[in-house]
């Protein structure tokens, strides 16, 4: 089997290992946590998380039409939005947003291709809890336009990030990284569907660990404890 290689918090594993939700014992690492996913379009990284079997007590979207919404409702989970234009400006949204989630009691908050920037009253508000997904190997090529980013440079590796969510754009300490190599041919669709896999594969795992507690940080750097806090 074709293994790509994944680099993340104190050690390396090979991502066809972390499918299913299961840590690097293979132990499941869901363990009934309770996850917000915050989500602004397809949502296929919130399937990802729902198959894994990670508990989303809550997907919420700032666009009513997003498709991640219908996916949560045909799986059980509430729903909720919080459009921008219901608020007179960015930090009365972002409280908004906020005292939703908070009011869920969140272990970990995964924001599933959330397209709108957390101001700092809601990062602060779930300190080294939120989790995201950069198509890119972050710090290269951060912002919205990644991988169409990485075809113009002429990279030929590219991949994603897995990483804590600071108060900076694509900036939190890492947890995952994936590379994806470049193919000839490759245009922005088909290596971002490559890359997407590797999301799909690592997100469950990373937002399990950061559920669970096992997440430590200091500075940029993320290690993961040996045991589950309370255990």
């Amino acid at each position: 089997m074709n293994r790509t290689e994944v680099a993340g918090i104190g050690w390396a594993v090979a991502a066809s290992d972390c499918a299913g939700g299961t840590d690097e014992a293979g132990e499941s690492v869901a363990d009934s946590k309770r996850v917000i996913v915050l989500a602004s379009g397809d949502g296929s990284n919130l399937q990802a998380l729902l198959d894994a079997g990670v508990e989303v007590v809550l997907v919420a979207s700032d666009r009513p039409d997003a498709y991640a919404l219908e996916r949560g409702r045909l799986a059980g989970v509430d729903t909720a939005v919080v459009r921008p234009a219901d608020h007179p400006d960015r930090r009365a949204f972002d409280r908004a947003l906020r005292d939703l989630v908070a009011a869920t009691r969140p272990d970990a908050v995964c924001l599933a291709g959330f397209m709108r920037v957390l101001g700092p009253e809601f990062v602060r508000a779930f300190p080294d809890r939120i989790v995201n997904t950069h198509p890119s190997l972050l710090p290269a090529f951060r912002g919205a336009h990644a991988v169409r980013d990485a075809l113009a440079y002429g990279v030929r590796v590219s991949g994603c990030t897995v990483h804590l969510v600071d108060e900076e754009v694509d900036h939190g300490p890492v947890l995952f990284q994936a590379a994806v190599p470049v193919e000839d041919g490759d245009d922005e669709a088909s290596l971002h569907e490559r890359i997407k896999r590797e999301e799909h594969r690592l997100l469950p795992v990373a937002v399990g660990l950061v559920a669970s507690g096992r997440v430590r940080t200091d500075g940029r750097r993320a290690w993961l404890t040996a045991e589950v806090p309370g255990r």
